[in-house]
């Protein structure tokens, strides 16, 4: 199944405005299906001290892209420990 659903999160996270300066990165994720995916990758990731959104396109069947805004880069170990702690993991390349 590669069915690509669009939750209109994207549109949401735009919309509340980023402090000057912040640091927007993308990663991809594996596993996600649905709307609960995304919530519980958006909660555990918004729990990391300094960040201010997440954003995700969820592509069912591939790798979601998550992108993420926060003060400064964070921490590899951190967002991976993040996405396996809402039962998912990282991918090699967010496409």
């Amino acid at each position: 199944m590669n069915e690509r659903i669009d939750l209109g999160l994207r549109e949401a996270a735009a919309s509340t405005p980023l402090p000057e300066g912040a640091v927007i990165q993308e990663i991809g994720v594996t596993g996600m299906t649905c709307a609960h995916c995304v919530r519980s990758v958006t909660e555990e990731i918004s729990e990391i001290a300094g960040v201010h959104g997440v954003s995700v396109d969820l592509r069912v069947g591939e790798v979601s892209r998550v992108t993420i805004a926060s003060d400064s880069p964070l921490d590899a170990a951190l967002v991976r420990d993040a996405v396996e702690e809402a039962g998912y993991a990282l991918a090699a390349d967010p496409s």
